[in-house]
């Protein structure tokens, strides 16, 4: 009960200390807060393309082929018993035709070009949930190709694969930036942080000569880095889901790719927490290093003035 007061009180001393020198904090914060805003951009990027990439991982399904001149009505029945797919779908070449057509004029003009019975009949197979990952969908595709009467057999996981690659190189890529972003925004709110500590130079002399401790007059110092590290998270925050908003209602003729990634949500509760996190500890390891780097330089300019005197 007595640590609860005792934390409550020394945040009172801290709010009441940001709210005094509120135009520096100020500064502390929105550097913060677009260092966080950059690299939590990266991170909703990255999030949603997982989602997106799972998402179609659920829906992803085998197509087989039927080859030239071959029809696909033994192989259906032999699959549909098959206790690998939940379920198979047949099209027609006339089917699949239509669809073709209708995706964009280039690919018109490309089968009329080739015939309009370019096409074959297709079967789509559903796989069973446990079957869904790329390498288990790999070794269905494999063993299908020796059925009579296949053509050809395209499974959706190999191109998602390429899709999660990118999405690996991606996440790295971004999450070096936004380290050197946080790295960058700490060292900012450091300085800031370090000039509130100059401008109490006296009030720290006078705790120190009553025999506080450092760690005791660092203590209130970290505690108002990880405030400010907060409120740069909370703005942050702000700012990405007024950026998302627009996106994922397709306003502004935004490409449909980035529509179709913002509709896969906006931050898990645990990304939340995590920048949050984040910030306060940016904010908090930036405070002990300007406290640090106060104390050298006080060091530094006693020993001037002892070598002086």
């Amino acid at each position: 009960m007595l640590q609860a007061r005792l934390l409550l009180l020394l945040l009172r001393d801290v709010l009441r200390d940001i709210l005094r020198h509120r135009g520096q904090h100020a500064l502390a914060v929105i550097t913060l807060a677009s260092g966080l805003l950059l690299a939590g951009g990266g991170l909703l990027l990255v999030e949603g393309l997982d989602r997106w990439v799972n998402h179609l991982e659920s829906m992803a399904k085998i197509t087989l082929y039927a080859a030239d001149g071959a029809h696909l009505d033994e192989t259906e029945a032999r699959l549909k018993r098959d206790p690998r797919f939940v379920s198979v779908r047949r099209i027609s070449s006339a089917d699949n035709t239509k669809g073709f057509l209708a995706t964009t004029r280039e690919a018109g003009l490309m089968l009329q070009s080739l015939g309009q019975e370019a096409l074959p009949e297709t079967l789509e197979l559903t796989l069973r949930p446990e079957l869904l990952p790329a390498k288990k969908a790999l070794a269905v595709g494999e063993s299908l190709k020796e059925v009579p009467g296949v053509g050809d057999v395209v499974v959706d996981q190999e191109r998602l694969e390429a899709l999660q690659r990118n999405a690996r190189v991606l996440r790295n890529a971004l999450s070096t930036l936004g380290i050197l972003l946080l790295v960058a925004a700490g060292f900012a709110t450091g300085n800031v942080i370090q000039m509130t500590v100059q401008a109490r130079n006296d009030e720290i002399s006078i705790m120190r000569l009553v025999g506080a401790t450092e760690a005791f007059i660092r203590r209130p110092l970290i505690l108002e880095g990880a405030v400010l590290g907060l409120a740069g998270s909370a703005l942050a925050l702000i700012g990405l889901f007024a950026a998302w908003l627009p996106v994922s209602r397709g306003w502004g003729g935004i490409s449909p790719f980035l529509v179709n990634l913002a509709r896969e949500g906006f931050f898990s509760w645990r990304s939340i927490l995590l920048l949050a996190v984040v910030g306060a500890a940016t904010g908090a390891t930036g405070a002990a290093w300007a406290f640090r780097a106060t104390q050298k330089e006080e060091r530094r300019m006693r020993i001037a003035m002892e070598r002086a005197s």
